[in-house]
């Protein structure tokens, strides 16, 4: 795997790790407070079988540039990003993206049809229950103060995540940076809660629209135990989109490649398999960059 530096839109710089492969490429778009560590196994796997495989820290995350402090979050930014990343590609990828990477996928292929060649949502639908998000963000702001130690940031995700096997401390380095004053912060930006997150509801009816508008091959893979998606939700997601294909893993929280990551990889790459290639003239005819996004 091979770390490489991408530029976002309006020239943001995104950090991206990549695998090179003949089959055609699969972009990878993380969940709100992850980075692109959270599809290492997926990548790799996909890899074996022959896949190019590409994944980037959202803006905001991880090794990518944050906002500067004048410039609030929105969702437009977060989808110019996903269309100018997936613009670079010499062909149309498959989008796997988990719940906000999905949602910023929907709005990225409405906007700019055959910018995918097919999708995976991972445990995200165009609505969702409040009380996962509201649990999610009560996570992400418990500690603005950061940790004294490594091992306390291993306490507070074993509280989150108790189903998973606890985390060690060497192996959080990548999840929190270090401050001057020797405590350790979440790798995200901090705005990004009060910013982008914590009225992301009111958007939820522009993103169903952006469902019912996308044509290309959609797969939606759900958490039996999510506390996000719903078989209510899933219901509506395929009334928008009566042509996408959905795969239930029922042991699987709203961290689905996480938790049963056998299961959802395996689930990705039997879709792969069966998708039809894509026609010689499309793949010729993109001769330049999507940069639409760009000013």
């Amino acid at each position: 795997m091979q770390d490489i530096p991408l530029e976002g839109a309006h020239g943001i710089a995104l950090a991206a790790s990549r695998i090179p492969g003949d089959k055609p490429p699969v972009l990878f778009a993380h969940g709100f407070g992850q980075t692109r560590g959270a599809w290492t196994a997926t990548m790799a796997a996909l890899s074996a079988a022959g896949h190019a495989t590409l994944a980037y820290d959202a803006r905001g995350h991880g090794g990518s540039d944050w906002n500067a402090a004048e410039l609030p979050y929105h969702g437009d930014q977060f989808t110019d990003d996903l269309i100018v990343v997936a613009g670079e590609l010499p062909r149309p990828p498959v989008l796997v993206g988990a719940s906000m990477g999905g949602l910023f996928g929907l709005m990225a292929e409405a906007r700019w049809p055959g910018l995918f060649a097919a999708m995976v949502l991972v445990d995200i639908t165009p609505r969702w229950e409040t009380r996962g998000v509201e649990r999610i963000l009560a996570f992400m702001s418990a500690h603005p103060e950061g940790f004294e130690s490594l091992e306390a940031a291993a306490d507070s995700i074993a509280a989150y995540l108790p189903h998973r096997p606890r985390k060690s401390g060497d192996g959080l380095r990548t999840l929190l940076r270090p401050t001057a004053e020797g405590r350790w912060n979440w790798h995200w930006d901090p705005r990004l809660v009060a910013e982008l997150a914590r009225d992301s509801e009111q958007h939820q009816s522009a993103i169903a629209e952006a469902a019912r508008r996308v044509q290309c091959p959609l797969l939606l893979v759900s958490g039996g135990r999510s506390d996000l998606v719903t078989p209510q939700t899933v219901e509506e997601f395929l009334s928008l989109a009566p042509h996408a294909q959905h795969v239930h893993l029922p042991d699987a929280t709203h961290m689905v490649a996480g938790d049963d990551n056998d299961a959802f990889t395996t689930a990705v790459l039997n879709y792969l398999d069966a998708l039809p290639p894509a026609p010689a003239a499309a793949a010729s005819a993109r001769t330049e960059h999507v940069t639409g996004a760009r000013p």
